[in-house]
């Protein structure tokens, strides 16, 4: 194949389709619709509390009313999860989607959700006294050798990696792992542990919880922004990259490393929760047009908005009974994901 020069890719480059305005008020729209959520979801829930109590619980605390504590310890702790979850996974799907140039690229798809989940399975099994800060760190150690597998194993072939071959790798390998994960949870009884987690959900979400994710979360966030620009030009193609002088190999190395951040972050508290990182970065794309300087933070937003509302939806379609927030956003992922599938048939 020909390379392609400065000023072919420079043309490349003046005909990225992007929408800043747009971008922008989805960005703030989404921002308010997201405070409302936080609003909505501390309020309701088994126990209904006047927003007035809110209020109070969270400027003017009183350890010794109920509803106060409800509110600290429980619900504003799992609301707040669920905004860095959700902004984690839109974020990573985002970064691979654009690194990949594939629609269909997901952590979940890459193997990395089961990657994190056979670490913790592991963890559980031998480990079962271990803190929270290093299940985390497992969780990322097993995202990590997850990826860096798929990735090896779709460059063997003949032809080198491709992005049809990097999610068929990460198909098998998720495949394999979730058995193995099984099989570990069946021998050492740990089914019951792990069950709720392979469902996902954010019900045992606490502060310190969120005291260890979000300085790597927001570190990660961060490092894609500034990485944002670089994506784009990975997206229109490794020739036009390489013709305006991008380093694409240490692009690709430090996008990888973010999404096991973000990816090993939100899978350790929440589980395998799928199809935020296909769903959201798809939607940003069509609404804000192919530049990842905004796809990144409108994802972030939308992301945590439909975290945000899958999880009080989980809390409120069945009174009284936690149904896990995976499976409901799983109702909207399939059919998605089968609708990108077939679009994408002749390619496969």
């Amino acid at each position: 194949m020909e390379s392609v020069g400065p000023a072919s890719a420079a043309e490349a480059v003046k005909q990225i389709h992007s929408r800043p305005n747009v971008a922008i008020l989805i960005i703030l729209g989404g921002i308010v619709a997201l405070i409302l959520g936080i609003g909505v979801s501390v309020t309701f829930g088994a126990r209904d509390i006047r927003f007035e109590e809110v209020w109070l619980a969270v400027f003017q605390y009183n350890p010794d009313l109920t509803d106060h504590q409800v509110i600290q310890e429980l619900r504003l702790p799992r609301v707040l999860g669920c905004v860095l979850v959700g902004s984690s996974f839109a974020v990573a799907g985002a970064i691979l989607q654009g690194m990949m140039r594939n629609p269909l690229a997901d952590s979940g798809l890459l193997g990395l959700n089961s990657g994190a989940g056979f670490a913790l399975a592991v963890c559980f099994a031998f480990f079962p006294g271990m803190s929270y800060s290093y299940l985390v760190l497992v969780c990322f150690i097993g995202a990590a050798l997850s990826a860096m597998f798929v990735f090896a194993l779709g460059s063997i072939a003949k032809g080198g990696l491709t992005p049809i071959r990097l999610v068929l790798a990460g198909a098998a390998l998720s495949a394999l792992l979730t058995a193995l994960s099984e099989g570990i949870a069946l021998h050492f009884r740990i089914g019951q542990d792990l069950a709720f987690w392979y469902a996902g959900g954010v019900a045992g979400t606490r502060w310190f919880h969120l005291k260890v994710m979000f300085p790597w979360i927001l570190a990660a966030i961060a490092g894609a922004i500034v990485l944002s620009r670089s994506i784009t030009l990975l997206s229109l193609g490794e020739d036009v990259a390489k013709g305006l002088g991008l380093r694409s190999g240490f692009t690709k190395f430090m996008g990888t490393v973010i999404v096991i951040v973000l990816a090993g972050s939100a899978v350790s508290a929440v589980g395998a929760v799928s199809f935020v990182g296909l769903l959201v970065p798809h939607f940003a794309r069509k609404l804000v047009g192919v530049d990842y300087r905004w796809i990144i933070p409108t994802s972030a937003v939308l992301g945590a908005v439909l975290v945000v509302l899958a999880d009080l939806a989980a809390r409120t379609v069945r009174p009284g009974f936690e149904t896990p927030i995976g499976a409901l956003i799983a109702l909207i992922g399939v059919p998605f994901f089968l609708y990108l599938a077939n679009k994408e048939r002749r390619e496969l």
